[in-house]
Formats: C-alpha cells, sequence, structure tokens
C-alpha cells in the first residue's frame, strides 16, 4: 500500500489550551505568591516582598509598596499533560483528523466525508477492512461516524493519522481471525447493516446478501454460495433476516457439514434453515441426476451403432471434401 496522505488543509484545533487572559478580569494577579508555570512545575519561589527601611530619613513612613506576580492558571499545564496518551497518541492531532472530514452541519463523519477518509486511507469503502475499521470504531450507523465513535476508535487502535491507521490495519485483521473476535464481529455486523434512525430490527435481504460475502472475506465456508443463492431465488418468501437467523447462521456453518447429512430439524434452527436444506438436497438430487444422463449418453455414443452427431457428420464432410475434392 503507498504512502497515505490526508487532504485537510485547513484542521481545525478543538483541544486548545485555556488562555490566561480568560481569567484576566478576575484572577489575573495574586499578592506575593509563586508563579506556576507550563507543565504544573513549580518555578522557583520569589520571596514575598518586605519593607526595607520602614521610615525615611526624616521620620516620615514609606508607602507600601506590594509585587503582584502574574498567575498562569494550572488547569493549562493539566491539558498539556493529557494532551498525550500512552504510547505519545495525540488527541489534538485525532481532533484535527476528525475535523478534515466531519459534515458541515453536523458533528459527524457523514456519507460524503467517509468516501474521501476511505480514499485518503486507500481502501475501497465496501471492502473488508473498511467493516473491520468501523468494528473497532463500534459505529453504530453504516456511513457515519460520530466524534466520540472516532475518537474512541483512533485511541483503541493507537492511531492518530492516516498512515497510522494504514498500518494497523494488517493487526486489525489478524485480530478479527480469532473465534472470539470473529464471533464479536460477525454479531456487530448484523447491527451495523440496520437503520438505526428507520428503526429496522432485520437486515433487508440484499443487504444482508452483501454483509454475509463482506463478513466472511478471510474464512468463507463451503456452504455460504448455496445458502445465498437460495436466499437470492426466493425474494417473495424471504423479505428479511432477522438477528436470530443471522447469528445462528454463523452456528450453521460450524456444526453442519458441507454435504448436510447432520443436519436434524428436530433440533432447534430456525425454520429457514429446514427451507433451506430441504431446497439445497432437491437441487443436489436434479444436478446429479442431469450427471448421470450425460454420463449415459456419451456411453452410448461409444458403441458401434451410434448415430453420428451433427458436429461428428460436419466434421467427417469436410475431411471429404479435402479428400476429393482437392483434385
Amino acid at each position: 500500500m503507498g504512502q497515505c496522505v490526508t487532504k485537510c488543509k485547513n484542521p481545525t484545533s478543538s483541544l486548545g489550551s485555556k488562555s490566561g487572559d480568560k481569567e484576566s478580569g478576575s484572577k489575573s494577579h495574586k499578592k506575593s505568591g509563586c508563579a506556576v508555570g507550563f507543565g504544573g512545575h513549580k518555578e522557583e519561589s520569589i520571596a514575598p516582598c518586605s519593607k526595607s527601611n520602614n521610615e525615611l530619613s526624616n521620620g516620615t513612613k514609606a508607602l507600601e509598596v506590594t509585587v503582584e506576580t502574574p498567575v498562569i492558571p494550572a488547569v493549562m499545564g493539566e491539558l498539556r499533560k493529557e494532551e498525550y496518551l500512552e504510547g505519545g497518541l495525540s488527541i489534538r492531532r485525532i481532533d484535527e483528523l476528525f475535523s478534515c472530514y466531519k459534515d458541515e452541519q453536523e458533528d459527524a463523519i457523514l456519507e460524503e466525508g467517509m468516501e474521501r477518509f476511505c480514499n485518503d486511507l486507500c481502501v475501497d469503502p465496501a471492502e473488508f477492512r473498511v467493516l473491520v475499521l468501523a468494528w473497532k470504531f463500534q459505529a453504530a450507523t453504516m456511513c457515519k461516524f460520530t466524534r466520540k465513535e472516532f475518537v474512541e476508535g483512533c485511541k483503541a487502535i493507537q492511531a492518530d493519522s492516516l498512515e497510522g491507521i494504514c498500518s494497523r490495519f494488517p493487526y486489525m485483521l489478524l485480530e478479527a481471525q480469532g473465534e472470539e473476535n470473529f464471533k464479536d464481529l460477525y454479531r456487530f455486523t448484523f447491527q451495523f447493516g440496520l437503520d438505526a434512525e428507520e428503526g429496522q430490527r432485520s437486515l433487508q435481504r440484499d443487504i444482508a446478501i452483501a454483509l454475509w460475502r463482506l463478513v466472511f472475506t478471510q474464512d468463507t465456508p463451503a456452504i455460504l454460495e448455496h445458502w445465498l443463492d437460495f436466499l437470492a431465488e426466493n425474494p417473495s418468501g424471504i423479505r428479511g433476516i432477522s438477528r436470530d437467523t443471522w447469528n445462528m447462521f454463523l452456528n450453521f456453518t460450524q456444526a453442519i457439514g458441507p454435504d448436510l447429512s447432520n443436519y436434524s430439524e428436530d433440533e432447534a434452527w430456525p425454520s429457514l434453515f429446514d427451507t433451506f436444506v430441504e431446497w439445497e438436497l432437491e437441487h443436489r438430487k436434479k444436478a446429479e441426476e442431469q450427471a448421470l444422463m450425460a454420463m449415459e449418453e456419451e456411453g452410448r455414443c461409444t458403441e458401434p451403432d451410434c448415430p453420428p452427431t451433427t458436429d461428428r457428420l460436419e466434421t467427417e464432410g469436410s475431411r471429404g471434401s479435402q479428400t476429393w475434392g482437392g483434385h
């Protein structure tokens, strides 16, 4: 993968430190104290001002003079310490990266910004790596990252730049192969595909088919394409995929062999699986019968009295033309 470079030209700073000017009206000065510097460290103490000579030579009392030292709020140093997390991760850079792609009206990265974000990451929005990234960010909706999801997601994968996110893809893909992690990713994918604003509880059939192909990118079950063909060929009978059906299909791929011989209707499988197994076995039976008929037909044609096919007649005719027509 080539080096990914951000296209954001005017990133906005978001977690900037509070300036001392903000409190100048009320707490800008403090009598006879020690100044608090940046970073929360104490600077060298300044001795309180005292009267070196209380009375002048003529006996009159000198005016009291007090030196006031400006104090920089300690909170500024605290923000500076929190700007970098463990591993040198910068909250400011994460926030600036988010600002590159956020929508002008909503505090989130929406479809247009997501497309630019994926382009800058050198990935296709419809590929498996983007699904894994959304899983790590715990995104609630397709084509959308809220500020919280983006910031917390970058913290989770320990990246605060496009280059950092790109470099984490191999590790995220490897992590997704673990049994428990994949189970979590698989269940996340169902929720990710729902339209939260519409209050959907089941996936549309076409979206479910696309997501099944996507989530099984790294390890495709042998039965998957047969299952998806069944769904595609029965549009009227399958309007949506429920959460239970989605979750149980993962168990189905792990427990039932490719030949479906150990499938039992007596077990607690969704009724849609019963229909699928019946449909699949019928299709296999027809395919076997067609293959047998083709073999028998081929076997009969090897006998001496087997009439030549059209292709054979044309071939023999052309040979005759070459033999007798050349003189």
